[in-house]
């Protein structure tokens, strides 16, 4: 590469005068070798001395005499002819996104862990794919044509059946690779904390072994979907994620957790930390059953047992308030009681803008009851309650009334002359009000919840156990960058229960590159997907001779790249060897071979 650049800075006359080719033939051991140094000449205190720049004897002869012929001719290069017009210089395939990951993986023991195998390298060049723009492994294989992924990561050529091949082989390694990165990140110091929820993703279709009905987080009905929890570090990076038949309910997922922690990730003593419905009575003598490692946990508990211990006396409403407090039983379970006022001001505002729906809906009947004498009021009574319970709000009455007005017989009776006996209630009007007892009651618990956990005083304050049930917000980010935001793990474009594991690993793979993205840009007032949009415009710049590419240059990039690169701390090369591979899919493979 470094000889064909020098050729081509020779013909636009970026050399010095004394530059030449030193030849030499030698032999030694009975071989015979040829040596060429490209060396300049340089007059120092009034003698010639001579400095090699390079080294050329890897060159082919054709080279070193393209290179002799131009240095002869430096000075009248248009005596060789036309010879630049079979030199082109075009646009190179796009380099800085997937330069950008490679290293930023290599750093993070991403590729290590993957391994330098084909296999190794088509997960890692999937996950490249899905940070740098969401598809499917067709899709993937498109983009390995307009990106240099082949080229940096040392890739053959492949196809879409290889990619789907490829989830195979990630869900076969899935937990060694899991361990792998766990010891690149932590070595013999293990975390003591671990983070870990749960959600679900649909499928368009039913074909998928995983699919099934369940509770759909989506709110999508009538779709079968696919149920995975990620297991995370007190950080909220992913060490773990697993896949469960789309039925599956969260606090079944929790034992192979507690497995793993206890098999491979957990030190002497290990914190589990799940919101409300993933660590309950079950799961909690689940944990203390555990003999061979020391378990405890942090959760929240439900309105209703809230409201247990406020009839028990284990807990008073005075104790929410902004500020943590915290109440110990006998048996040494910690209570810790906080009320966040945003969030009650929040319930309330939202409390109140559905009443106010349903005072609509109201108004809407009345005007329809007036408006057509013959509608039944019943019917009219039986929507607004309809309503009332999909709003969910605390009691209501909805009675049945009227204004009063004047019998038909009475009507030259003046408005003053009005009395009981010649006016009569009509009927035909709702009337809706508050139970505010009711109301008083629901409101009484906004914005308050109480926490669980067994951790003791003495190692773990209040403050503590609030702030790290405060980091599951963490995964919550994890789940929603990997759903709906960045990643995008729908639609599912897999049948087989392997091949959907392998999806969702990619999945949380890609996750700790965009993770890691977004810490290096966090400075910077741009988002990952604009810096990695951004990153994608640097592309090499391919030399052409004759229609035969033999160099691929790296420009030095743009202000806004620079800034991007060297937040990341990622160093472009300047110059990208080229591996000649040709990526195809496989419907254009067929009609290749079929033109060949």
């Amino acid at each position: 590469m470094l000889i064909i650049d020098l050729v081509f800075r020779l013909f636009y006359g970026y050399v010095v005068d004394t530059m030449f080719v030193d030849s030499c033939t030698y032999t030694a051991n009975g071989k015979t070798y040829t040596r060429h140094l490209l060396r300049e000449s340089f007059r120092e205190n009034g003698k010639v001395q001579h400095r090699t720049l390079a080294n050329l004897s890897s060159a082919s002869d054709e080279e070193i005499q393209a290179i002799k012929l131009a240095l002869r001719n430096k000075h009248q290069l248009e005596q060789l002819g036309n010879i630049d017009q079979d030199i082109d210089v075009k646009q190179g395939l796009s380099l800085g996104a997937v330069a950008t990951l490679w290293q930023l993986a290599q750093r993070m023991g991403l590729a290590k862990a993957l391994g330098s195998s084909q296999n190794g390298k088509r997960a890692l060049w999937q996950v490249f794919a899905r940070v740098i723009d969401q598809g499917s492994r067709l899709s993937a294989v498109r983009l390995a044509t307009s990106h240099a992924a082949c080229d940096v990561l040392g890739l053959d050529a492949f196809d879409e059946d290889d990619l789907y091949e490829n989830l195979d082989w990630l869900a076969e390694n899935q937990a060694d690779i899991e361990d792998k990165l766990f010891r690149s990140r932590y070595g013999q110091q293990k975390p003591e904390l671990y983070l870990y929820d749960v959600t679900s993703s649909y499928f368009e279709g039913v074909c998928n072994e995983l699919a099934a009905f369940g509770y759909n987080r989506d709110g999508k009905r009538g779709k079968m979907q696919v149920v995975y929890g990620i297991l995370c570090d007190a950080a909220g990076v992913p060490v773990s994620i697993s896949a469960f038949d789309g039925n599956t309910t969260d606090t079944k997922t929790f034992g192979l957790q507690v497995h793993k922690v206890a098999q491979r990730f957990g030190g002497a003593a290990v914190t589990l930390v799940g919101d409300r419905g993933m660590i309950k009575g079950p799961q909690i003598e689940q944990l203390q059953a555990e003999k061979d490692h020391e378990f405890h946990y942090i959760t929240a508990i439900t309105k209703a047992q809230i409201e247990t211990l406020l009839k028990q006396g284990v807990v008073q409403m005075n104790l929410f308030d902004e500020d943590v407090a915290e109440v110990t039983t006998d048996n040494s379970i910690r209570y810790v009681l906080r009320r966040n006022p945003a969030r009650a001001a929040e319930m309330a505002d939202t409390r109140h803008s559905k009443y106010a729906a349903l005072e609509r809906l109201v108004k809407e009947q009345n005007v329809y009851l007036a408006e057509h004498p013959r509608a039944s009021v019943e019917v009219a009574q039986q929507k607004v309650k309809a309503k009332w319970k999909k709003l969910r709000l605390p009691a209501v009455d909805v009675k049945v009334d009227g204004e009063k007005t004047v019998d038909a017989k009475s009507n030259d009776v003046k408005a003053d002359d009005v009395t009981a006996d010649n006016v009569k209630p009509d009927g035909r009007m709702l009337l809706l009000s508050k139970q505010q007892e009711a109301w008083d009651e629901a409101a009484k618990l906004d914005g308050c919840y109480c926490l669980k956990t067994d951790l003791s005083k003495e190692t773990t304050s209040k403050e503590v156990i609030h702030d790290r049930y405060k980091d599951l917000a963490q995964v919550e980010w994890a789940f929603r960058t990997g759903k709906t935001a960045h990643l995008e793990a729908r639609p599912i474009y897999v049948r087989l229960a392997t091949r959907t594991r392998g999806h969702l690993f990619v999945l949380m793979l890609g996750y700790l590159l965009v993770q890691e993205l977004s810490r290096c840009w966090h400075s910077l007032d741009i988002t990952v997907e604009e810096g990695l949009d951004e990153l994608k415009t640097l592309c090499t710049t391919q030399v052409v001779v004759k229609g035969k590419s033999l160099l691929h240059n790296v420009p030095l990039p743009r202000d806004s790249v620079a800034r991007l690169l060297h937040a990341a701390q990622v160093e472009m090369p300047r110059k990208l060897g080229s591996r000649g591979v040709h990526v195809s899919t496989r419907k254009k493979l067929v009609e290749e071979r079929k033109t060949a």
